[in-house]
């Protein structure tokens, strides 16, 4: 059993995602994986940065850039919460192609592509 955290980006903080941010934050004992690794959430992309933290989303987590919290080395998982088709689209290619894993509801994605 690996005592290594499994860091997660979470992508889009409206209804879902805000749920699942919260969930992270209250130390929810849902969010604890079969295998004992430890979930770390280590950051949030909202293009609505304001609204995130009005809804208790600390600001050191939030970014605007999805793309970037993406391409940060430091995620192993992102969970992808924006829904519809673009950018979730790429920015779900673009998390596998690097190796990512990608947790994700958006049957748009799922079902088209």
């Amino acid at each position: 059993m690996s005592t290594q955290p499994l860091r997660v980006g979470v992508i889009g903080a409206g209804t879902v995602g805000r749920e699942v941010v919260r969930a992270f934050l209250e130390g929810s004992t849902r969010l604890t994986p079969a295998d004992g690794r430890p979930l770390v959430l280590a950051g949030v992309a909202e293009k609505f940065t304001e609204r995130a933290i009005a809804n208790g989303i600390p600001a050191e987590l939030l970014t605007d850039d999805a793309t970037a919290l993406v391409a940060r080395d430091d995620i192993d998982l992102i969970v992808e919460t924006m829904g519809g088709d673009e950018p979730a689209h790429t920015l779900i290619r673009t998390a596998l192609a690097s190796g990512r894993s990608v947790a994700t509801a958006n049957k748009h994605v799922v079902a088209h592509y």
